[in-house]
């Protein structure tokens, strides 16, 4: 059978695509872009069909509709590898539960422990070679599809094809099911808004970047900064070795600074695994050879990432303890987001020859209820807060009051490093706290 032949005998609507779906199946909605549409809403017009269908997701860009369609979830239960704003609401709505994870395992779940009885990706249009590119997202859809019991793809227009370093696409013969989509608009990000606290936090940054460097940012206003930094900066000759693809790395590559040329592995590559951001930005990466999508558990790996000298990796966090540990996914017990990759980035920066790994955050915040300000420095984390980054993983924590470098310090060393970029209105009572916590010394420096 010819490749035509083939796709149209497997071509059929959405409503009969998504009958596949069983009570008590695990459905996989894959991740950020990939996530289907109208497969979505076929599914969802099923509902009083159904009970107990578990759906996996992540960093949703659009409603979802088995959601919408089931507010009581009688029939559909949603779960998200990585909360993005949409999901926050749904999970403080008790809609969304969390799926905890380190990201570059993603794949291997799905290989050693998960079930997938359907998996349904949304896909550009085949190629004349009779291959599905995994287009802007491909943290781990190829192990989401080898474990599928049914694969379903629909086909979205809009979807740019993408250079593939591994892992990047699926064969035709692979596909239980195709449907022919409206090829809806691609859900984008707006930039995070940059404050002046972000810029001279940024600015601490920039002093530690150096021609060559390999750059990961990952996402909102202090990365954004970073980026927009460097682009305008007389830096050269940068490389890329990112989870996330965002806008800011186009405006470096726009300005001349990314030549990816001093990379030690994929030389002359952009290495990322998934992309999310504005139309310029899928624009620019479709086609683009400058750039090449890997699966997860290559890009986030941290002795992958760490082959390339000078990696400089650069994160938000919410809060951190005079300990060192770090929290960036949740607002006490409130899950906001997910571990993500960050992570795996601490790890391979530090473990990259040259290389630092910054997790950066304003030194304090406003209630919006109250007005009331906080320090996002505290003595300990709120009750119920998941440590995203253990201690012994904290090395650079900037503010806009500075660097304190953590790695290999003692207790009483980081608690008075940490103190010194906290807030200075809120020192007094951070040292009181170490005291208590008993690691603050007489030698200890007042500032």
């Amino acid at each position: 059978m010819g490749l035509m032949s083939e796709y149209k005998a497997k071509l059929v609507s959405a409503e009969t695509a998504v009958r596949v779906v069983k009570n008590g199946d695990w459905v996989d909605y894959n991740f950020g872009l990939a996530q289907p549409a109208v497969c979505d809403k076929a599914l969802a017009l099923r509902k009083d069909e159904l009970r107990n269908v578990k759906v996996r997701g992540g960093l949703l860009l659009r409603p979802i509709e088995i959601v919408k369609a089931d507010p009581d979830r009688e029939h559909f239960c949603y779960n998200s590898w990585h909360l993005s704003g949409l999901e926050r609401k749904l999970s403080d709505q008790g809609l969304c539960h969390y799926i905890p994870m380190v990201y570059r395992n993603m794949p291997l779940y799905y290989r050693k422990s998960l079930e997938v009885d359907v998996a349904i990706l949304s896909v550009p249009p085949m190629d004349a070679n009779g291959y599905f590119s995994f287009s802007l997202t491909n943290s781990a859809c190829k192990a989401i599809t080898e474990r599928a019991k049914v694969v379903i793809l629909e086909i979205n227009e809009n979807l740019p094809v993408v250079a593939g370093g591994q892992h990047n696409c699926i064969h035709l013969s692979d596909v239980d099911f195709i449907v022919e989509s409206d090829n809806p608009a691609l859900p984008v990000i707006a930039p995070a808004e940059v404050s002046a606290i972000d810029k001279k936090i940024a600015a601490l940054i920039m002093q530690e970047l150096s021609d060559g460097a390999t750059i990961q940012l990952g996402v909102g206003a202090l990365p954004n900064a970073v980026g927009t930094m460097i682009a305008e900066s007389g830096l050269k000759n940068l490389g890329i070795h990112t989870e996330m693809l965002v806008d800011a790395y186009m405006a470096m590559a726009s300005a001349g600074k990314i030549t990816n040329s001093h990379k030690n592995i994929d030389k002359g590559k952009g290495v990322f695994s998934f992309c999310a951001g504005s139309k310029e930005l899928y624009d620019w990466v479709g086609n683009n050879t400058a750039v090449a999508t890997y699966p997860i558990d290559y890009t986030n790996d941290p002795h992958i990432m760490a082959a390339n000298d000078n990696l400089i990796t650069i994160n938000n966090c919410v809060e951190v303890d005079i300990l060192g540990q770090v929290t960036s996914e949740t607002s006490g017990s409130r899950q906001i987001s997910g571990t993500g990759g960050q992570l795996d980035f601490l790890t391979g920066g530090y473990m990259s020859n040259g290389g630092k790994s910054f997790i950066c955050f304003t030194s304090t915040y406003t209630d919006k209820r109250t007005g009331q300000v906080h320090s996002r420095v505290r003595t300990s984390l709120p009750e119920n807060a998941v440590v995203t980054n253990p201690r012994t993983q904290a090395h650079y924590l900037v503010t806009e009051w500075g660097t304190a470098d953590l790695a290999g310090r003692s207790t009483w060393e980081r608690a008075e490093r940490i103190i010194q970029i906290a807030h200075p209105d809120f020192r007094e009572e951070l040292i009181k706290g170490a005291g208590k916590l008993g690691i603050w010394c007489k030698t200890n420096k007042l500032f």
